[in-house]
C-alpha cells in the first residue's frame, strides 16, 4: 500500500489539529456522565461494544490463583475471580474476592485482612447496625486491597444444623437472616464495592452439594428459603446474586427458570446479574435462557465461544446477551466502581478492624447458662482459675474453606508465615488466657492445661477455685459434621472437669449448634461462635462483666439428632464421605440423590420443635443477661403497616440490652401450626429504666403464598401475637382479627 503526498499531508493535519495536539481534552464518553442513571449509562456503553467484547464480560478468566498451574491474567488482583474490562470504553476489570467473614487470601499478596466473627455470630447480635458495620469492614478492606466485588453474603437458611458452612450463614429464620444479611450487603456496597447475595438457593448442606436435588413445594420454598433472599435483596439491591451448586426441584440452580427468571427477576424485579458459583454452570443455552448472566470461573467455556456461536445461530437471542451485559455494566455504574474505583495502594488499618470485630463479637456472645450467678467473675473474689483446652493459650478458632481469612503471623497453633492451608483449622492470635490473666487480680493464680488428657485436666481443675473449659468445633466448606457432638472427645473432657470442680464454665467456639450432654453439670455456658480477631478480649470482657452479654440464639440447639427433621445428614455415610461435596467428587463415589425438605416444609428450626412438641436444648432467640427485663402493656397501632407496642423495663442493677421479639401464629386456615418471628428490636436500658417499644410488622410475616394464584394474601381470622425474650419465653400475648379490630391510627414511618 502506498500514500500520495497529499494524503500524507492531510493525515498530519488531522493529527496536529486533534484536541490532544491542541492541548484540549478529548470529548468525554457520553456514558461517563454521572448525572445519567445507571441503566442509561449502561445502554450507551453497550451500544459501542462488539460481540466479542460482550462475550468477554459474561464469563470469568479461569481459576487463576485458586488452582496451581492455572493461567493468571496480568491485571488479576489475586482474588477468587477476574473478568477483564474494556479499556477503550473506560470499563474496568472486575476483581472478585471471597469475603464471607473478611477478605480471603490476603497473605498471598503480602496484605492483611481483618477476621470478623462468624456471620452466624454476628446474627446473634440481632443488631442491624452491627450487620451494616460488619459489611462496612469488609467493603473498606476490599477497596483498600484493589477489589471491586465481594462474593460473600450467604443467606441460606440453617435447615441442616450440621452443615459445614453454617458459620457463613445467618439463621434458621428467614426474617432474621434476610434483614441481617441485607444490612451486611448494604455495608459492603457503602464503600463503592459491588455486593453479592448467595447461594441461591437451598444450598443447605455440603454433602453432595454438586449432585443433590433439593425438593421443596413452592409454597414452603417462597415462605422460607426464598423469603430470606427476597428480604436481603430488597434491602441491599446487590450487584450480584450467586446461584448454588445443587438442583432445585429437578433443575440445577444455575439453570433454573423458576428461581432465576420467574422469581428473582420477574417477581422481585432484581436489576443486577446472576453469577454462578465456581464450577456451578452446566450448560450454555439452557443456563442463558434460564437467567444466568455470568459463568464463573469461566474455564468450562460454557459462556465463551459456545455462547457466541449460540447467539450467532439464534438459539440464544441477541437481546438475551445484551440483557446479561446490561445487568453487569449497570451494576458497575450503580455501585460506583467506575466513577470511584478502588485504591489498591491503600493500607488496611488492622487496629480499626480489630476494634470493630471486637465490638461486634461483644454484641454477639450468648450467655446460655449462669447457675448461681457464677458470672460475671469478680476479680476481687476469684483467687485461682484453671483455663483448659481450645488452644486458649494462643488464640481463637476460625472457620475454613473459601471463608478462611489468613491469620497474621500464620496459624497461632503452628506459626508459619504465608497463606492458610485448605482443610486445616486456623487459630488467630487473640488469646483468651492472656486477657483472662489481665482482668483477674494480679496475685490470682491462673493455670493452663491443654485439655488433651481429661484426667490431667481434671487434676488441674480440682486445685482451682473455678475452671473455664474452652471447647471447639472446626467447620468448613466442603464437609458436614456427621453428628451434633463436639469432636475429639471434648464432651468427655468437660465431664471430667465438671466432676472435679463444681464451678465449671464452658466457652464454646463453634460453627453451629452442638449437643451438650454435660450441660446440667456445669455452672456456666458461654457461646462465642467463631469470635474473630478481637475474640480473646471480648470473651474476657464478658466473663468479668466489663460487657453485659446480650446476644440471642439465631438458631435452635437440639438436644439430640433424633429430634431433628433429618436425624442423619442426607447422603452422608462412611462409604461416601461427603458424597461429592467438591466438583467431580469421584473419589467419594458421588451419586445423585434427593434431599426431601418437604419433611419439615415451612417448619424450619424452632417451628419444627413447636409443631412436633419437642423440647430443644436451647430455644431460638434465647440468651441470658446480667440484668433482668420485664414486659408489659401489649398494644397495637396501625399506619401504613401494623405496629406492636409494649413497655420494657430493666429491673436489674446493671445497664443492658434486651432483644425484644414479636411472634405471630396465623389463623388456622393458613395451615401453619406454629408461631414465627414477625419482628424484633434491640433496646438499651439503664438500671430501673423503662421504654415504650414500637415494632413494625412486615406484611409478608402476616401473609401466605399461594402457588396457584402466584401471590401473597393475608388469611382471614384470628392472629395470635406473642412478645418476649425468646421463642419459648413470651409473657405477653393477645389474639386479634386484623380485619375487624379497631386499631389506633398513628402517623409513624414504616421501617
Amino acid at each position: 500500500m502506498s500514500f500520495s503526498r497529499a494524503t500524507f499531508v492531510a493525515c498530519i493535519a488531522v493529527v496536529l489539529c486533534s484536541p490532544a495536539a491542541l492541548g484540549q481534552k478529548p470529548a468525554p464518553q457520553p456514558w461517563m456522565n454521572p448525572s445519567l442513571d445507571p441503566d442509561a449509562r449502561a445502554d450507551l456503553m453497550i451500544h459501542e461494544m462488539t460481540l466479542d467484547e460482550k462475550i468477554q464480560l459474561v464469563h470469568g478468566n479461569g481459576w487463576g490463583v485458586l488452582r496451581d498451574g492455572a493461567p493468571v491474567a496480568s491485571r488479576h488482583n489475586g482474588g477468587a475471580g477476574f473478568v477483564p474490562g474494556i479499556p477503550r470504553l473506560g470499563l474496568p476489570d472486575i476483581n472478585l474476592a471471597d469475603s464471607a467473614v473478611g477478605v480471603r487470601m490476603a497473605a498471598l499478596n503480602g496484605r492483611y485482612a481483618t477476621l470478623l466473627p462468624s456471620v452466624l455470630g454476628m446474627s446473634a447480635s440481632w443488631d442491624p447496625d452491627a450487620a451494616f458495620l460488619y459489611g462496612s469492614v469488609i467493603g473498606r478492606e476490599l477497596r483498600a486491597q484493589g477489589y471491586n466485588m465481594s462474593i460473600g453474603g450467604g443467606v441460606d437458611l440453617i435447615r441442616e444444623p450440621r452443615n459445614g458452612r453454617n458459620f457463613e450463614y445467618a439463621s434458621e429464620d428467614p426474617i432474621l437472616a434476610g434483614i441481617m444479611v441485607g444490612q451486611l450487603a448494604r455495608g459492603v456496597q457503602s464503600n463503592h464495592i459491588m455486593g453479592d447475595i448467595k447461594h441461591y438457593a437451598l444450598n443447605d448442606q455440603e454433602t453432595g452439594r454438586n449432585t443433590l436435588n433439593a425438593i421443596l413445594n413452592l409454597r414452603a420454598l417462597r415462605e422460607t428459603d426464598l423469603l430470606a433472599f427476597q428480604i436481603a435483596i430488597g434491602l441491599a439491591h446487590p450487584a450480584g446474586v450467586m446461584c448454588s451448586y445443587n438442583r432445585i426441584n429437578g433443575d440445577y440452580a444455575c439453570e433454573n427458570d423458576y428461581t432465576l427468571n420467574q422469581v428473582l427477576k420477574r417477581d422481585w424485579g432484581f436489576k443486577g446479574f446472576v453469577l454462578s458459583d465456581w464450577g456451578g454452570t452446566h450448560s450454555t443455552v439452557k443456563a442463558a435462557l434460564a437467567g444466568l448472566d455470568m459463568d464463573q470461573p469461566g474455564d468450562d467455556n460454557f459462556f465463551s465461544d459456545p455462547l457466541k456461536q449460540a447467539v450467532l445461530a439464534g438459539t440464544v437471542p441477541q437481546a438475551r446477551l445484551d440483557d446479561m451485559v446490561h445487568r453487569i455494566v449497570r451494576s458497575m455504574f450503580a455501585a460506583g466502581v467506575i466513577d470511584q474505583p478502588p485504591m489498591p495502594r491503600s493500607v488496611v488499618d488492622p487496629f480499626r478492624g480489630r476494634d470493630d470485630a471486637q465490638s461486634i463479637e461483644e454484641e454477639s456472645l450468648v450467655l446460655l447458662k449462669n447457675a448461681g450467678g457464677i458470672l460475671p467473675l469478680s476479680a476481687a473474689k476469684v483467687r485461682s482459675i484453671a483455663v483448659i483446652g481450645g488452644h486458649a493459650d494462643v488464640g481463637v478458632l476460625s472457620g475454613g474453606g473459601s471463608a478462611q481469612v489468613d491469620s497474621p503471623g500464620g496459624n497461632a497453633v503452628d506459626p508459619k508465615m504465608g497463606a492458610s492451608v485448605w482443610g486445616k483449622a486456623v487459630y488467630f492470635p487473640s488469646s483468651p488466657l492472656r486477657y483472662i490473666r489481665e482482668q483477674a487480680a494480679p496475685d490470682a493464680h491462673i493455670a493452663y492445661d491443654a485439655g488433651t488428657d481429661p484426667a490431667a485436666a481434671a487434676k488441674t481443675a480440682a486445685s482451682a477455685q473455678l475452671a473455664i473449659v474452652f471447647v471447639t468445633q472446626w467447620m468448613s466448606e466442603g464437609q458436614d459434621s456427621a453428628t451434633l457432638s463436639l469432636p475429639d472427645q471434648q464432651d468427655a473432657l468437660v465431664a471430667a472437669v465438671a466432676a472435679a470442680n463444681p464451678n465449671t464454665i464452658v466457652v464454646l467456639e463453634n460453627g453451629g449448634p452442638v449437643s451438650m450432654p454435660w450441660a446440667a453439670n456445669v455452672k456456666g455456658i458461654l457461646e462465642s461462635w467463631y469470635p474473630g480477631i478481637g475474640g480473646g478480649q471480648a470473651i474476657a470482657n464478658i466473663l468479668f462483666g466489663r460487657v453485659n452479654p446480650s446476644g440471642k440464639l439465631p438458631v435452635t440447639f437440639a438436644a439430640t439428632e433424633a429430634d431433628l427433621p433429618h436425624p442423619q445428614v442426607t447422603g452422608l455415610t462412611p462409604r461416601t464421605g461427603n458424597n461429592g461435596a467438591d466438583a467431580g467428587g469421584a473419589r467419594n463415589q458421588a451419586r445423585n440423590f434427593p434431599v426431601d425438605y418437604n419433611v419439615e416444609g415451612m417448619a424450619v428450626g424452632y417451628r419444627w420443635f413447636q409443631e412436633k412438641n419437642k423440647q430443644p436444648l436451647f430455644a431460638f432467640g434465647f440468651g441470658l443477661s446480667y440484668t433482668h427485663f420485664v414486659y408489659s402493656d401489649l398494644g397495637f397501632m396501625r399506619s401504613a403497616t401494623i405496629y406492636v407496642t409494649f413497655t420494657l423495663r430493666n429491673t436489674g442493677a446493671q445497664a443492658g440490652d434486651e432483644i425484644a421479639q414479636v411472634y405471630v401464629t396465623l389463623p388456622a386456615s393458613a395451615g401453619e401450626p406454629f408461631r414465627k418471628l414477625a419482628g424484633w428490636k434491640r433496646v438499651s436500658l439503664a438500671p430501673g429504666a423503662s421504654q415504650t417499644v414500637t415494632i413494625p410488622l412486615d406484611q409478608l410475616c402476616l401473609s401466605i403464598y399461594s402457588p396457584t394464584d402466584d401471590k401473597w394474601t393475608r388469611p382471614a381470622g384470628d392472629f395470635l401475637f406473642e412478645v418476649g425474650g425468646s421463642s419459648a419465653e413470651l409473657p405477653l400475648h393477645q389474639t386479634i382479627d386484623l380485619d375487624s379490630a379497631r386499631l389506633a391510627a398513628v402517623d409513624l414511618p414504616n421501617k
